[in-house]
């Protein structure tokens, strides 16, 4: 498997520029914004969603100034719901680091979100990128109705599989889904962009599901879970295997512990315990493996090059990795 640094290496130059190009897409003449905005720069992770934009635009044509805006508009929209979010779950940590909100409190860091929000509007017009605002549109308006219906289902633990699919693809893979069709349009690949499309949101769905596994411990941990998803009442792909296809004893006991037993480390040790037992981490593993290798399908019919080497290779990293 290819490493976060191997899969980097074709648009290494291309996001060592985007750096400074993302800076000046968040400077401000409010020296308190500037202060904030720059806490968050430096502290950004693994720059992923940008990865995706320039490594899709590689394989198609050539990197221009359209791929840099179509990256800053996805990293803008990312980093101002990482901030709301942190707001919303009452979070003091983020990577490792104190939050926006635990550091200027939950007034300033909604400000600060709204700010970016505004951003991606003035940066599409003043640019003419109309194409990428829509999409990135799109993206905003899918990733908060995936977080309504996500808490809707969650009162009532009554989520399908189908509906479970319907959530996440609205709340985490439509980033990644835009990423890559902003990837495409930004080298006049329109006759692409809707695979593109297709392509990032399988990977989402990857992610997510790998996501939802992590509760459950890491692949040399299993067993040892974290809990934060069953603590947050969150129907996760494993979880809803179990509740349909486990014994009627079985489905009763979980339901209880989710709905009533949330916060008690022994309950849910021992939801952990029924979820691994009766197929729910196999079946949800299957489901992803089943997503990633549809995502590599759709990227065959293209001429083998770097960049789509790593395409592929961001794929097995979502599959593998370990955090």
């Amino acid at each position: 498997m290819l490493s976060v640094e191997e899969i980097k290496r074709p648009v290494e130059f291309e996001l060592d520029k985007f750096e400074s190009h993302f800076e000046n897409a968040l400077k401000s003449n409010v020296p308190l914004l500037d202060k904030v905005t720059h806490y968050i720069v430096k502290r950004k992770g693994k720059q992923m969603r940008p990865l995706f934009v320039f490594l899709c635009a590689k394989m198609l044509g050539e990197v221009n100034e359209t791929t840099y805006d179509g990256a800053s508009l996805v990293e803008l929209l990312h980093t101002a719901t990482l901030v709301h979010d942190d707001v919303v779950d009452d979070a003091n940590e983020r990577r490792g680091f104190f939050s926006v909100n635990a550091l200027w409190k939950n007034k300033i860091a909604v400000l600060v979100g709204d700010y970016m929000l505004s951003k991606i509007l003035l940066l599409s017009l003043e640019k003419k990128n109309t194409d990428l605002l829509a999409i990135v549109a799109r993206s905003v308006k899918e990733m908060s109705e995936g977080e309504l219906l996500q808490i809707q289902k969650s009162r009532t633990l009554d989520i399908t599989e189908q509906e479970y699919f319907e959530v996440i693809r609205k709340k985490t893979a439509s980033l990644i889904s835009t990423c890559c069709e902003a990837g495409a349009i930004s080298v006049q690949s329109d006759s692409e962009k809707e695979n593109m499309r297709l392509f990032g949101e399988k990977v989402g769905l990857a992610f997510q599901i790998k996501d939802d596994i992590f509760d459950y411990g890491t692949p040399d941990k299993i067993g040892k879970p974290t809990g934060i998803d069953i603590r947050e009442q969150k129907m996760t792909l494993p979880l809803i295997y179990v509740l349909k296809n486990g014994p009627d004893k079985v489905r009763k006991e979980l339901k209880k512990i989710v709905r009533n037993h949330n916060e008690e480390s022994s309950k849910i040790k021992r939801a952990t315990e029924l979820v691994i037992e009766y197929g729910g981490i196999d079946y949800a593993y299957g489901q992803m493996k089943k997503l990633a290798e549809e995502a590599k399908e759709l990227l065959t019919g293209y001429p083998d090059n770097e960049a789509k080497a790593s395409l592929i290779g961001l794929v097995d990293y979502t599959m593998n990795r370990e955090k």
